[in-house]
């Protein structure tokens, strides 16, 4: 056996290994991924790497771990594991009632001030990718989609009336001004980006 594991490092390309590369993109998908995917993604031979996920799978379920790895609708994806989902609820519950880190006001700002806006183009606001914080804004009806950019075909979003009652305003043009928070050379900082 030894043997074989070392013949299969040896065999494998440089980085990280399959394992560890399967659970990293597994880590960051919204839906399920198809098995024939990721062995394009990773450059493996399909029956390889639904081997890999399957052993993933039992290990998880054997060790008794918080989530699951799950072959639904043709593809894989993290699940919460069925015993725990009753405490993945009560906390998503009681988070709403959370305050909103400092990257979730910065987000919801840009979103505020930018609305109809793409996640690409608040990140490049921010310069750090918000994909995690914009899920969360829209987990807690702050933020909305609101159609998809015509030239880019992506996500655009907006703030939700929600989000007006939370912070009393009548409409978006209650919003203050941003000029005076501002730096003079506000169009040579975007430019700059």
């Amino acid at each position: 056996m030894l043997q074989e594991d070392e013949q299969t490092r040896h065999d494998e390309p440089p980085g990280p290994g399959l394992r560890t590369a399967l659970e990293a993109i597994l880590m960051v998908v919204d839906e399920p991924v198809a098995a024939i995917t990721l062995a394009q993604v990773l450059e493996r031979p399909r029956d390889q790497v639904i081997t890999a996920l399957r052993e993933l799978s039992a290990e998880y379920t054997v060790t008794g771990r918080g989530f699951d790895l799950r072959e639904v609708a043709g593809g894989w994806r993290f699940y919460t594991r069925d015993t725990c989902a009753p405490l993945v609820e009560r906390f998503v519950r009681d988070g709403q009632q959370a305050r909103l880190t400092q990257a979730a006001l910065e987000t919801l700002a840009v979103v505020a001030y930018r609305q109809p806006v793409s996640r690409a183009r608040v990140a490049a606001i921010r310069g750090v990718n918000s994909d995690g914080v914009m899920r969360t804004l829209a987990a807690r009806g702050l933020v909305e989609e609101a159609g998809s950019d015509p030239d880019s075909q992506a996500v655009l979003y907006r703030t939700t009336s929600y989000f007006l009652e939370r912070l009393g305003l009548r409409d978006l043009d209650e919003l203050p001004e941003l000029a005076p928070f501002l730096p003079d050379d506000v169009e040579g900082l975007e430019d700059q980006r």
